[in-house]
């Protein structure tokens, strides 16, 4: 019967049953050891006491093991560090070994070292006397309490942030208990000075707490909290069990053990039941003073799990628990419920009994709850062939119904099929199937990687048809990390074997692996690896990362992805001698030219002393030309002009090498301007210059300065008509305009008199203008009429058309006047 081994605990029903018989047999005495077991079928590490064998010296190094649930050793080492004061494991399955100094070592499943950290300054000083290994609300919290009687809390060993917890008054010696509760997203310490109970908290806070109790409260000595931080229990000395809510306002129960003596273990089993061990005798406690006793013939240790304990014994692992609700529904003795007919329903088919059919027609009704109840049922069982025969029944029902959705049939055939596996006595995962619904399938598939059951995990990925990403791909990865630690192979047949096994799978990235063999002290093995990955981006930074800084410069380049190319020239810029760098980028023309566009924008200096080191004395000039541009001091770009016409003549441009000359002439010039005439000549052009000094007035340096630099006459009178009108010289432009041979027309005067928008004196200057450019000149000025009147004498219809189209809405008169004149030349053309 199904409930044989069931007892009641008050209104509930409780089963222990067994998971594995230990491979370890019986050799282990686990009173000797230091004892550390994970939820979820976690590892468990087993630790020699030393102190409490006063035959074995102190020198003696004691062995740390580390076994699977079902007693299967996976590693063990000699412990040469320091005296541990607590074991326990993180969420991740780390196992975090607490010293009495404060310092915590993280290591893996396989006793490898990861990190270690220190839990603070006074930890360190006045030792650490207690130790508290909890889940937080960020992950795996740690709590130490000093010698000092203070508690230092760190919420994640992900994030080390270490808060000293406020101080219970009057705190001079030892708490009798402590323990952690995480309530409503903060960690809190709860600290028992005899029969005073406090809350404390990291924001220097405390609170005295106090508890409803039908008889005055002794010392308090232990304290147990629920996995679920909602439950507390706490142990009097006089052996009283007090059993309430976390916060301790609501209370469920007092239980009287009769036992002053402390227990040597004081945890919950799963949330509804307390369980209390003194040596061999565990005491089972219900919300309802109900108790059950259980004795064993040796030591055990108990894991707290989120539905029960595991019993972990000499020689046997057993699992006490609250029998699952639907469960108790189905095989409870007389049960009525939907399941438990169905489940008679489908055991009277198989003996081909007519029961099967009143069985079923009991519940017709109601069937599809039944089906429910089964298929839950199944998933709460750990033998085969329980959840065999519920499936079956659950399918026998399935049948009677028309629009049954079997996606919950199918989903729980699935999970059985994996819980089953890591169930396995080889595997050693003893998960239920709320634990597994807790933890996820992809935690699972993770723990499963961790222990290097790689084959396992990627046929269970592709069992439940998970995304390649996300399964079989990530896994292969993992395992290609594994293999490169395998330091008695070959590089270039594991390079090809990992390559052969993993190929082009999607989200594998070969550069990880890469960096794993890099890790592990095989650098040829990371670049033949790394001849595998499609990504350019990924190759380069380990290249890199490897001194390889000319295949990374090559892959860069070859990828054609610009950004990459600059990233590894800005690394090699920074990592080398400048002299080394030039020389390793010279031969690669793509390169090169890149460097260059980032020194053109960046950084000019370097690109001048780029081409000095080629000899390429035509852009080093250039450069300098530029360069000079930015200096502040006149001198120092005198200097760097003399150098830049050096250059252009040993790059023999002699054009160039002339208009250097020429601007350090002009520069010169422009000083001396400045110190005779006491204004700002610098930074202008040749012709700014002398425009300037016709405005001021300096019409013989204007001169000089057309001689000395050889201006076209032609242009010095453009430049000097203009300087003169936007000066006002009127007069002095006359007097320009009559010079004996003038080189502009009169047009150009003026256009420059109109470009400073004085039509008188451009009138004076209309009447000298050639004929066949007065009407245009007139039309400029704005005399329209006498325009019309040139055109007309001109005999000229296109200058007529020309007035014409200049003519607006005000010039009516005008336009009458040149379509008159119009008219005449078309007369007189007839004739």
């Amino acid at each position: 019967m199904a409930s044989a081994n069931w007892q009641t605990l008050g209104r509930v029903y409780y089963e222990k049953m067994e998971m594995y018989a230990l491979e370890w047999g019986d050799q282990i005495d686990l009173s000797k050891f230091i004892v550390a077991a994970a939820p979820y079928g976690g590892p468990l590490a087993l630790l020699q006491d030393i102190s409490s064998n006063p035959n074995i010296g102190t020198t003696v190094r004691p062995l740390l093991t580390v076994f699977t649930s079902a007693g299967k050793m996976i590693s063990q080492m000699r412990w040469n560090s320091g005296r541990i004061k607590q074991l326990g494991w993180s969420h991740n399955e780390e196992l975090l070994c607490v010293q009495d100094e404060g310092t915590v070592l993280v290591y893996d499943i396989f006793l490898t070292f990861i990190r270690q950290f220190g839990m603070g300054q006074e930890a360190k000083e006045t030792k650490v006397l207690d130790v508290r290994i909890f889940n937080s609300y960020k992950g795996t919290g740690i709590a130490i309490l000093t010698c000092s009687f203070r508690v230092f809390i760190v919420n994640s060993i992900d994030d080390l942030r270490i808060r000293r917890l406020a101080e219970v008054p009057g705190l001079d010696s030892a708490p009798t208990a402590w323990g952690i509760i995480t309530m409503d997203g903060q960690s809190q310490a709860l600290v028992a000075k005899g029969n005073e109970l406090y809350l404390i908290d990291h924001g220097g806070q405390y609170q005295k707490q106090e508890i409803e109790i039908s008889t005055p409260l002794e010392a308090i000595i232990d304290m147990a909290i629920s996995f679920n931080n909602k439950y507390i229990a706490l142990f009097t000395e006089s052996g009283l069990v007090w059993i309430g809510s976390a916060d301790l306002k609501k209370k469920y129960c007092e239980f009287n053990t009769k036992s002053p003596q402390k227990p040597t273990q004081f945890v919950w089993s799963g949330p509804g039941a307390v369980v209390a061990m003194w040596e061999k005798m565990m005491l089972v406690i219900g919300p309802d003073k109900d108790y059950i006793p259980f004795h064993h013939d040796s030591t055990v240790s108990l894991v707290e799990e989120e539905d029960g304990i595991r019993i972990i014994g000499r020689d046997s692992v057993e699992f006490f628990r609250k029998v699952p609700q639907v469960t108790e529904q189905i095989f409870k003795i007389a049960s009525m419920e939907p399941g438990a007919m169905l489940y008679e329903a489908s055991r009277e088919f198989e003996r081909q009994s007519q029961r099967a059919d009143e069985y079923i027609r009991t519940v017709k009704d109601q069937l599809d709850v039944a089906v429910s109840q089964c298929i839950q049922a199944a998933g709460h069982e750990f033998e085969p062939s329980r959840q065999s025969a519920l499936l079956k029944a659950a399918t026998f029902g399935k049948c009677f119904l028309t629009d049954y959705n079997p996606e919950p049939f199918v989903n729980m055939c699935q999970m059985l099929r994996v819980l089953n596996q890591v169930r396995k006595p080889s595997i050693g995962i003893p998960l239920t199937y709320t634990q597994l619904e807790r933890l996820t399938m992809p935690v699972l598939i993770d723990r499963l990687v961790m222990r290097k059951y790689f084959y396992l995990a990627i046929r269970i990925c592709q069992y439940l048809k998970l995304p390649e990403a996300e399964g079989a791909s990530r896994i292969l990865a993992h395992w290609a990390c594994y293999k490169v630690q395998q330091k008695n192979e070959d590089d270039e047949h594991l390079a090809r074997v990992i390559a052969d096994k993993m190929g082009d799978t999607p989200g594998v990235s070969y550069s990880e692996i890469a960096n794993k063999a890099l890790e592990v002290g095989r650098p040829d093995l990371a670049i033949r690896l790394l001849d595998y990955e499609p990504k350019a981006s990924r190759q380069v930074p380990l290249l890199l990362k490897m001194k390889k800084e000319q295949l990374a410069l090559n892959k860069a380049i070859d990828s054609g992805d610009t950004d990459l190319t600059y990233f590894v020239l800005l690394h090699l810029k920074d990592s080398m001698i400048q002299g080394e760098f030039f020389m390793a980028i010279r031969n690669i023309p793509e390169a090169c030219s890149l460097f260059l566009q980032y020194c053109r924008q960046q950084n000019p200096q370097m690109m001048e002393q780029l081409y000095y080191q080629e000899d390429n004395f035509q852009e080093e000039a250039t450069c300098k030309v530029v360069n000079s541009f930015k200096q502040e001091r006149l001198d120092d770009r005198l200097r760097i002009l003399a150098e830049a016409k050096e250059s252009y003549t040993k790059a023999r441009n002699e054009f160039a090498a002339k208009q250097v000359d020429e601007e350090i002439r002009l520069l010169k010039y422009q000083r001396r301007l400045e110190e005779e005439l006491h204004r700002e000549y610098t930074d202008l052009s040749l012709h700014e210059t002398i425009h300037k000094l016709i405005i001021d007035n300096s019409h013989k340096m204007a001169e000089t300065l057309r001689k000395e630099f050889k201006v076209p006459e032609k242009r010095y009178w453009w430049l000097r008509i203009e300087a003169l009108a936007e000066a006002g010289e009127w007069m002095e432009l006359e007097k320009f305009s009559k010079t004996k041979k003038p080189v502009l027309s009169m047009e150009a005067f003026v256009d420059v008199c109109m470009k400073q928008n004085n039509k008188l004196e451009a009138r004076k200057y209309v009447q000298r203008v050639t004929p066949d450019k007065k009407v245009a000149c007139l039309i400029k000025v704005g005399l329209l009429r006498e325009a019309a009147d040139v055109a007309f004498q001109n005999r000229s219809e296109d200058e007529l058309n020309r007035v014409l189209r200049k003519c607006s809405v005000t010039d009516r008169a005008v336009e009458d006047q040149v379509k008159g004149y119009r008219q005449q030349l078309a007369t007189a053309g007839k004739r």
